[in-house]
Order: structure tokens, then sequence, then C-alpha cells
């Protein structure tokens, strides 16, 4: 229902996602049928869509042409795919969004070769867009996306990361590529350049705000709703803003022992989210959550009025109060 939601917040935007879609389906192709097949069961699982649509939102406040534009949302949705192929691999996760993951359905090579191809796909599409600005900042995300993940694999079982620490990687790892989305998206469509930084800066705000709010939902969320298993980062040792705030808190501090001399069981798993649902960690995550949020807004209060500005600021609402 709230992904339904969310898609009713850019009905406006349906002729040009389903161009963007048609394209990201023919950029996938490849002469292995086996390579196409694994990239298009990650693509037809579904998804939100956001980095696109931020690319076209972004593109409205200039000079909007799909055939162009489109070059730009194809590469960061490729991209974004291309990190969960990896994550998966990382995490061993069996499950995204309900759907077995490209490294279960096949096997963890064809998943890391997966992830290559949509990476290098990635870099194809954006050639088509005469920028070298756009090629240096989309290679720049890239690494700063890889660098995110090796830190999350260097700072498993961390228990002692810091709130610094932890908005450093989600930076690297979310808020950049969303950042980027907005930027590109202005880029491609000659947006004037103080209202590209706006978008920008926007971009990132809700970047973080988002991916606090996801690592929120991990705990306080449903297995079916998730579409994975409730809390699987934490045993895996993915230490999250409410995990940082409520760390030394009794039940908490215990369960986090436990994991850490490797309890990962089902019941550890239950008993450590009941445990964190009842701590302060969320309402304080939520309060940072929240004023990432009011500094997107800000950002946006620069814009000029528009539907596209009205749908940037709904959608970035939503994003801050979704359940899934």
């Amino acid at each position: 229902m709230d992904k339904l939601k969310l898609k009713a917040l850019y009905t406006d935007l349906r002729p040009d996602l389903d161009q963007v879609e048609a394209e990201l389906t023919a950029s996938v192709q490849s002469d292995s049928a086996l390579l196409t097949e694994a990239s298009l069961h990650l693509l037809q699982a579904g998804g939100k869509r956001i980095r696109p649509v931020f690319v076209l939102l972004a593109a409205k406040f200039g000079e909007f042409s799909i055939d162009r534009i489109k070059h730009v949302a194809v590469p960061v949705e490729l991209i974004h795919m291309a990190s969960l192929v990896h994550d998966d691999v990382i995490d061993d996760a069996d499950t995204r969004r309900g759907r077995p993951t490209v490294k279960a359905e096949w096997d963890n090579r064809m998943a890391m070769y997966t992830g290559d191809f949509l990476f290098s796909k990635a870099i194809a599409s954006l050639s088509r867009v005469e920028s070298t600005y756009a090629h240096q900042l989309l290679s720049d995300t890239m690494v700063e996306l890889c660098l995110g993940e090796i830190e999350q694999v260097e700072d498993k079982r961390l228990y002692q990361l810091t709130v610094k620490e932890y908005l450093k990687r989600i930076r690297r790892k979310t808020a950049l590529l969303i950042s980027v989305s907005c930027e590109l998206g202005a880029l491609a469509a000659d947006v004037d350049e103080k209202d590209r930084i706006h978008l920008r800066n926007f971009g990132y705000y809700v970047g973080m705000s988002f991916q606090i709010v996801d690592d929120i939902l991990d705990i306080v969320s449903t297995d079916e709703m998730l579409g994975k298993p409730a809390g699987s980062d934490l045993l895996l040792g993915n230490i999250t803003l409410p995990v940082v705030y409520a760390r030394d808190e009794d039940g908490v501090k215990e369960l986090l022992a436990r994991i850490q001399r490797g309890d990962t069981t089902e019941q550890t798993r239950h008993e450590l989210l009941a445990a964190l649902r009842k701590s302060k960690g969320l309402e304080q995550a939520k309060r940072v959550s929240n004023l990432y949020l009011e500094k997107a807004m800000n950002e946006i209060k620069h814009l000029p009025k528009s539907s596209a500005k009205r749908s940037l600021q709904n959608i970035a609402l939503f994003m801050s109060k979704r359940k899934f």
C-alpha cells in the first residue's frame, strides 16, 4: 500500500518513467543470455525508482527533454542496482523485496559478475551525455560508494561505532548517489547553477534522512513488510544509528554482547528487536532523520514555484514517514 501511495506522488512522471524503464530493460541486454536473465531478475523485482524520479524532477527546472534525461536516469539506477547485488553477496542475503536475490537464484560468482556488468552498463549509458563534469561526478560517486561499502565491511561488529562514523558511512553508501541524481538531472537540463546547487544539497539531505529511516525500519518493521528478515543487518554486525544510541541500555547491551560472541539464532534476533523497539535509540535516530529532512526542505524553498517543486517536497515528506 505504501509503495502504491509513493507512486501516486509522481503519477505525472509516468510517461517519462515508462521510457526510463524501457531504456533500463534495453541497457541490460547482452550476448550472454544468463547475464541478461540475472540482470532482468533484479530489474523486474521492482523498487521505488527513487533515483530516476529525482533525476526527472530536477530536470523539470530546466530545458526538459526525456530523450536526453533518460541517459542520466538510467545510469544512476544501474549503479544502485549493482550495489544491491554486491551487498547481497557480502551479507549472504537470500531475499530482497520478498524475492530470491541473484546470489540465491544462481550463486555468488554470478552475482558479482552481474554487479560488475551493471556498473559497466551505467558508464556506457552516461557516455551519451556530452559533459566532462557529469562523467567525473558519476565516477567520483562510484568510488565513494565502493569506499562506503568497504567501510561497512571493516566496521562489522564495531559496537563502539560513533555517530560521526555512522553518518560518514551512510553519506557514501546512500546520500551521495541521491544527491548526484538531482545534480545530474539539473545538469542535463541546463538548470541555472544556483538552483542546481540547491537541488544537489536537497538530494544529499534527503538521502541522509532516507537511510536513517531505512535503518529504523530494519528494527520496527515486520519480515513481510521488508521482504527480508527484520534485524538481519544487526545480526550481521552492521551497526546502525538506533543501535549506536541504544547500545548501553540494559537488555540491548547484553544481547549485542551475545551476537558479538557468535550467537545469531532466531531467538536472539527476536529478543534484540524487542529490546531495541523499547529503547530510546529509535526516537533519537528519528530526531536526526528529521533534522536532515528540515535541511532538505530549507534547500528546496529557494527553488522556483512549480509542480516539480511540490513533488519533491511531497516525496521527501513521504520518504521520511514510510513503512517499507
